[in-house]
């Protein structure tokens, strides 16, 4: 049975999107979600529904290249809050100044469609991470994880493997795709993201059995190297006019494939700190 969403103090989601009036999409991305606009003061009532202390958010699809939204909601946000903007490597000193100085932490690619840079801009993007000290998010179809090896293990900055390794084709706890994890985790630059499992999984809810299974084995070998997020506003499921999930219970769920307390503990709070420069949680 899945232990009750208990969050700890200064808990952190890392893996969310929000919008403002006023930002229209750009060609190439899915176009703004369907339904209410999530804004930050939308996003704020599940933080105290979810006891949710801090947010990282995510350049989202919709505007692409143009992190002019996603700055808006920082400044929103304030200091509980961080950003992962999207580059493409071609920016000036100034530009990436100024993303940095609004908030911005890390930067996005990704693979798949709608997403506005993808791996053919990865060493790009990796270098000018690594000059400025960010993070990388990177999401492509886990299933290819061992062509991409080689790449992956030169990257020079630290980097997330986003939303559970999105293994479409399915992934075995002892095949190849998992060892490649756990190698690039080793390898002292990687981090594992649990978020949307549901976008993934082959099998689905409510236990999502596939997904657990390779989460667990990488939970329990790096509980210091686990995120976690909410993936709110769940804009798949809102393209697809699914129902939205219970944030909540889908949180209880990931978290439970973690070894231990302490592991969620790291997993809501630690870990995030270190990877996106959150001060320590004082309580406060």
């Amino acid at each position: 049975m899945t232990a009750p969403w208990n969050p700890p103090s200064g808990t952190i989601d890392t893996q969310m999107h929000a919008y403002l009036p006023g930002f229209p999409p750009l060609p190439g991305g899915p176009g703004l979600p369907a339904g209410d606009l999530p804004t930050p003061e939308l996003y704020r009532a599940a933080m105290r529904e979810l006891g949710i202390a801090r947010v990282v958010v995510t350049q989202a699809n919709a505007y692409q290249k143009d992190n002019a939204c996603l700055l808006a909601c920082l400044a929103e946000f304030g200091a509980i809050s961080r950003g992962v903007a999207v580059i493409d490597g071609t920016e000036s000193d100034a530009e990436l100044e100024r993303l940095a100085q609004a908030g911005a932490v890390g930067a996005r690619i990704m693979d798949l469609p709608g997403g506005a840079v993808g791996l053919d801009h990865l060493e790009a993007v990796d270098a000018k991470a690594a000059e400025l000290g960010w993070m990388i998010a990177v999401q492509f179809d886990g299933s290819q994880i061992v062509a991409h090896l080689p790449r992956l293990e030169a990257l020079r900055s630290r980097w997330v493997f986003d939303h559970h390794g999105k293994f479409f084709s399915g992934a075995a706890p002892d095949g190849p795709e998992v060892a490649a994890v756990l190698r690039l985790i080793d390898r002292g630059r990687m981090w594992f993201k649990f978020a949307g499992c549901y976008e993934s999984s082959r099998l689905g809810g409510p236990d999502f059995a596939d997904v657990a299974a390779v989460s667990r084995v990488i939970g329990a070998h790096a509980p210091e190297r686990i995120l976690w997020g909410t993936n709110w506003p769940h804009n798949l499921a809102r393209a697809k006019g699914e129902p939205l999930p219970d944030d909540a219970l889908l949180a209880a769920t990931a978290l439970d494939w973690l070894p231990d307390a302490a592991a969620r503990r790291r997993a809501l709070v630690e870990n995030p700190q270190e990877l996106y420069g959150f001060p320590v949680w004082s309580g406060a």
